[in-house]
């Protein structure tokens, strides 16, 4: 199930003051309702993610997430699910989103990762492997997509996990690795985001189950004091 927090990181950008410098870019997921969308919108959201998988709590059928997408600028629409097939990710290319969050179940084939940077393009394929330790990180990847997610890591759960995970591990491989963008997903929320920011040096967020009263359902007071907390 995927209703992660997911956080851009600018690439390059490996220290806490050179963050602070930079208005901090947010990214909303798992939205189901309009009301949510909207307010999201107003709010200064900076992409918008729709999740397309029907494991998920958060999951919708590509007609009720296509019709979501009526007033959300091109720019800030994601896709959201987990390696889909070649067709799938054609649909939702189709359908008028911008960028696809890809997540793997376990270790996806390199084969496969190509095809997916191929249908959509390397720079607009987030790509979320499936790691228990920055130490396992596949640096394969990096030839197919240009942003790389990486979500806290269950035994039970493909992404969506609603645990914070390793700050630091994320801030070591966004340095090693600095040519790409990285994402910071995982049991974000407003309480915690200061201390995600500090350790991890993200400067982009996006946020899910963080800021919900019910998986799926937005909690204004809370997605709006996330906002507060990052300065937006």
């Amino acid at each position: 199930m995927i209703h992660s927090v997911f956080v851009l990181i600018g690439a390059g950008l490996h220290d806490r003051k050179r963050s602070m410098e930079l208005p901090v870019v947010v990214k909303v997921c798992g939205l189901t309702r309009q009301e949510d969308v909207d307010f999201a919108l107003n709010l200064g959201a900076d992409f918008l993610g729709f999740i397309l998988c029907p494991e998920s709590p958060r999951g919708l059928s590509l007609k009720d997430a296509t019709e979501l997408l009526a007033h959300v600028p091109t720019e800030k629409r994601v896709a959201v699910d987990i390696e889909p097939t070649l067709d799938a990710l054609k649909r939702y290319r189709d359908a008028g989103f911008h960028a696809f969050q890809v997540h793997e179940r376990g270790s996806v084939d390199l084969s496969l990762l190509a095809s997916w940077s191929e249908l959509v393009g390397k720079d607009r394929l987030w790509f979320a492997p499936r790691l228990k330790s920055a130490g396992n990180f596949p640096k394969q990847a990096l030839k197919y997509a240009d942003t790389i997610l990486i979500d806290s890591y269950t035994v039970s759960q493909v992404g969506g996990t609603g645990k914070t995970g390793d700050w630091q591990g994320f801030r070591d491989l966004q340095k090693e690795y600095a040519a790409h963008r990285f994402i910071l997903a995982g049991g974000l929320n407003p309480d915690n985001i200061a201390d995600a920011l500090a350790i991890s040096s993200a400067c982009h967020v996006d946020v899910n189950s963080g800021v919900e009263s019910q998986p799926g359902v937005k909690d204004a007071l809370r997605l709006k004091a996330f906002f507060h907390a990052i300065g937006r």
